[in-house]
């Protein structure tokens, strides 16, 4: 008589009926049977072998991520500054470098440099005149002097660079700027 069981499995076949009915009685017995059969051993066998397949796979990502890992958070951290300053990291990787954007970032600072030696001009303009007027300071007084000195000193900084921004701007305008792609 052939069943179902003993053609799946023919390593039973051997077995009677009474250690068949142990079989599905006794847990113990059944785990032994169970293990001891030729398809079980293999799939254990080949379970094992992709076990430490994944191992070795997971080792060598572990090396390489040691490598790659501060380099990994230091992209990272740069994107997420990028993306806080309202850019994204694609448009702002070309960006900042063309010879567009430094001119660009040239004739802001120069426009910045004049606004404030211009502020500063008229910050003290202002408070000797109202010095003057209320009769609390005169200009050849004992601290007016020293004031004097630093506001032309501040002042000259200033306009220097200021100057200096706008022959460079001449400079580029007249095509005497050469860019290196180095």
């Amino acid at each position: 008589m052939s069943t179902p069981l003993l053609s799946d499995f023919p390593e039973l076949a051997d077995l009677s009926r009474e250690d068949l009915e142990d079989l599905l009685s006794d847990p113990v017995y059944f785990q032994a049977i169970f293990h001891s059969l030729d398809r079980v051993k293999a799939m254990y066998q080949s379970q094992a072998e992709l076990g430490m397949a994944n191992e070795s796979i997971a080792s060598a990502f572990r090396s390489r991520y040691t490598d790659y890992a501060p380099r990994r958070r230091r992209r990272l951290t740069m994107r997420r500054t990028w993306r806080q300053g309202g850019g994204t990291w694609r448009e702002s990787s070309g960006r900042c470098i063309s010879p567009q954007f430094l001119l660009m970032r040239l004739k802001h600072s120069k426009t910045a440099q004049d606004d404030a030696s211009e502020a500063l001009a008229s910050a003290f303009v202002s408070s000797s005149s109202t010095d003057a007027g209320s009769g609390t300071g005169t200009p050849n007084g004992a601290g007016a002097g020293k004031e004097i000195d630093d506001f032309i000193r501040e002042f000259k900084d200033l306009r220097k660079t200021y100057h200096k921004r706008v022959m460079w701007e001449d400079r580029w305008s007249s095509g005497r700027v050469n860019w290196r792609d180095d």
